[in-house]
């Protein structure tokens, strides 16, 4: 299975991945939005939102030559585990319902942010095991 993903796919997949990281923008209304960095000031910071900027900027960097950057791509899938596990973390202490009550943008970031981070671990775990296995094929 992951040896029959089409390399233009997973170029589309690094793409995707670094959109939506851009998102982070929309969501922030360019950083001027108050409730995501008060719902969570250590994480979602408008230095770290701006660091998943740079983080998707990072994923497109690499969308045409993943494959010469194995290790790279396995890091990518250690900062995607990390984010979904602080969302779970964060999901289980918090109540979305109260950021939606604030802003309906933040309340829709953390209510999404971790499924987006989940799916691309997940995508760049495939990846760097095929890189492994198969090599640049």
């Amino acid at each position: 299975m992951i040896g029959a993903i089409k390399t233009e796919t997973i170029t589309k997949g690094f793409v995707l991945a670094g959109l939506f990281n851009m998102t982070v923008l929309i969501f922030s209304r360019f950083f001027t939005n108050s409730v995501i960095p008060e719902s969570d000031p250590v994480v979602m910071s408008n230095f770290g939102l701006l660091m998943i900027v740079v983080w998707g900027l990072a994923y497109i960097s690499v969308a045409k030559n993943y494959h010469s950057v194995k290790w790279l791509i396995a890091v990518f899938a250690v900062e995607k585990f990390i984010y979904g596990f602080i969302w779970i973390k964060w999901m289980l202490n918090n109540n979305v319902l109260d950021v939606f009550a604030k802003d309906k943008m933040a309340g829709i970031f953390f209510a999404i942010y971790g499924v987006n981070d989940w799916i691309f671990f997940i995508f760049f775990l495939l990846v760097f095991i095929r890189l492994i296995r198969f090599g640049n094929n």
